[in-house]
């Protein structure tokens, strides 16, 4: 199977941030000494994907500058955006990403780096059995409009909502997305959905094979509580390495 090709999207605007005092743009906050995309970058091109490729809002300019200067542009290619939605934002990225399979993440997505190449291996192998779409899944854990799954013993999909079925598994903000999914983000944008949850539905009512790989801890950075809990994750990981 071709290597996969990686997807950051980093299209919002951090508002719940912003009104927890958190002055920089989502993709800059920081975990640790960096902004935690170029950690991201380095994670996604350090397991094996091909390429990373960058949508940022345009009002970013800051941002864009900085990556287009701190990476090789034949591997990191950073391109400006400004999208009403998290769909909006994939359906754009997929369109610049070079082809191939993709593993996508929100650029508010912390895990620890053993996860990361997890996760990586776990989609290029399922996407190369046959799996059209593959997402990373959590347990519960406190947090904004969480997206509950409900899948069979061997992990495959049954469906997604907004509460529980039975035990909490909630998506985790990564994705692995076959070649033959890619032009589907564009046609839920044009069926007037704008959310990515939406997306995930609609290839559910299509049939589409899609399953799932669970890790122990994600955290999705929406507010500066999330700061604390991502950064005590990895202080964690590297407290055990040591």
């Amino acid at each position: 199977m071709a290597s996969l090709q990686a997807l950051i999207l980093a299209g919002g605007e951090g508002s719940r941030l912003r009104a927890d005092g958190v002055a920089d743009p989502k993709p800059w906050v920081r975990i640790g000494a960096r902004p935690y995309i170029a950690t991201l970058i380095e994670t996604l091109l350090t397991v094996g994907c091909e390429s990373v490729s960058c949508l940022i809002r345009a009002d970013e300019p800051r941002v864009l500058g900085e990556l287009r200067e701190d990476f090789p542009a034949d591997r990191c290619f950073v391109h400006a955006c400004h999208t009403p939605s998290s769909l909006h934002t994939l359906a754009i990225g997929l369109g610049v990403t070079p082809p191939g399979p993709v593993f996508c993440t929100m650029v508010d997505t912390v895990m620890r780096p053993p996860d990361w190449a997890y996760v990586h291996r776990s989609v290029e192998s399922l996407l190369g059995e046959g799996a059209d779409a593959v997402l990373a899944v959590t347990p519960y854990a406190e947090g904004d409009g969480a997206l509950y799954v409900d899948r069979d013993p061997s992990g495959w999909v049954r469906a997604l909502g907004e509460t529980p079925f039975g035990t909490p598994i909630v998506t985790g903000g990564v994705y692995g997305l076959s070649p033959g999914v890619r032009a589907l983000a564009a046609c839920a944008v044009a069926e007037g959905r704008s959310r990515m949850r939406s997306f995930l539905r609609m290839l559910k009512e299509r049939g589409l094979r899609v399953t799932t790989i669970e890790v122990e801890k994600i955290v999705d950075l929406d507010r500066a509580s999330d700061l604390i809990a991502a950064r005590d994750l990895l202080a964690q990981w590297e407290n055990r390495r040591s």
